[in-house]
């Protein structure tokens, strides 16, 4: 149910307004003075408040000002007497949401509560949005192989070296991308993710390094490459050991000579681009096989990053698992759960072929199927075989 905080000190227009607004399933707060009303938004969680502006102790205007302070997504909706439209409108100015007149006539005062909580709504949601967009997650364990890791990316992603990132599907390669490009002087430029083994062979070359219109039957305009979207950033090669023999000689040209062609194009394209590699193979195994370019892996593995599966370090399971209660938390609005000590031992003991993935996935199940605290009983019913 929306809570809405009115905050004026005639007691007969905060009756009114509570009335009307109780009435259309809002519940309501009251205050009679700036003063009042501040100290229960410090307390309190509103969705609107509807605020006079002429009041004692603390005016509507110095009240607004504080609460955009505090909590700039929570709209103001001033209350004006005739005598103070104009100081209305420069509340407005100064952040208010919108400004009623006495006495409010009941449709606006409605529809412009609906439309404040609307554009709060949006204000949060973007927020949130961008927030997840930007945000690199945190590297979570104190084993000795995320301690090893976090000090090679502090070492490492100062400098242009190329990276190859080596360990088991869902083992945490692309984090170690992600962190590696946010230390690094690029990290003001783009990071472009490419995953090989998801496009295929025929597609790849056009994938990475783009295609002029008309160089193939489906190429009716022209399209930019990731290697000139990553100008300037850095190029994180996800599984590169599916890709296909040919792409495999255009980016080791690209890496020697800094420059790339279009597929179709005969005009050479400069770029400025870090690459970071990943992949869950061999490759020395692949390049003995010849599906993989012995030169293209020594240009790849200036530096090699290995990440250990879970298996290898489960030390830092409970971290894992506690921060995974958090976060999805977060994500469903609720309460962070809890889990017992035989429960966590029972997840620290599980083989975990999925790695990370997996185990994120099993403590979202668990968080959904068990109560308030997680216990051995629900680790055995909903994640050990049967």
């Amino acid at each position: 149910m929306p809570k809405i905080l009115i905050v004026d000190d005639e007691k007969a227009i905060r009756k009114t307004l509570h009335e009307i607004l109780s009435f259309e399933g809002f519940k309501i707060d009251e205050a009679g003075d700036g003063e009042e009303g501040y100290n229960k938004v410090t307390s309190n969680t509103y969705d609107v408040i509807l605020c006079d502006i002429k009041m004692p102790k603390m005016d509507g205007i110095e009240f607004l000002s504080k609460v955009n302070q505090l909590n700039p997504d929570i709209p103001v909706i001033m209350i004006s007497g005739h005598g103070n439209i104009e100081t209305a409108v420069e509340a407005v100015k100064k952040g208010a949401f919108d400004y009623i007149a006495k006495p409010p006539d009941l449709n606006k005062l409605l529809i412009t509560i609906r439309n404040a909580m609307d554009k709060s709504f949006l204000s949060k949601e973007t927020r949130s949005l961008k927030k997840r967009v930007n945000r690199v997650e945190e590297m979570i364990g104190d084993s000795e192989g995320m301690i090893k890791i976090k000090e090679t990316i502090d070492k490492v992603a100062p400098t242009d070296a190329r990276v190859l990132i080596t360990g088991e599907n869902g083992s945490g390669k692309e984090l170690v991308a992600r962190w590696i490009h946010a230390k690094s002087a690029r990290n003001e430029g783009p990071l472009v993710e490419v995953n090989c083994a998801a496009i295929p062979s025929e597609l790849i070359e056009s994938e990475l390094f783009g295609h002029e219109k008309g160089s193939f039957t489906s190429a009716i305009k022209q399209r930019i490459g990731k290697f000139e979207q990553a100008n300037g950033g850095t190029l994180f090669l996800d599984e590169i050991g599916d890709m296909s023999l040919s792409a495999q000689a255009k980016v080791l040209r690209a890496l020697q000579e800094g420059k790339i062609t279009r597929v179709g194009g005969d005009k050479d394209l400069p770029v400025d681009v870090r690459i970071v590699a990943a992949t869950n193979k061999n490759l020395m195994k692949e390049v003995d096989e010849k599906t993989f370019r012995l030169d293209l892996y020594h240009r790849l593995s200036v530096i090699i990053i290995h990440v250990p599966s879970l298996n290898e370090r489960r030390e830092d399971v409970p971290s894992l698992v506690n921060k995974f209660l958090e976060d999805i938390a977060e994500e469903y609005n609720q309460v962070a759960k809890t889990i017992d000590e035989k429960a966590m031992s029972a997840l620290q003991k599980h083989n975990w072929t999925g790695n990370i993935r997996e185990l994120r996935n099993v403590t979202e199940r668990l968080v959904i199927l068990s109560g308030p605290v997680i216990s051995l009983e629900d680790v055995t019913q909903y994640v050990l075989p049967k």
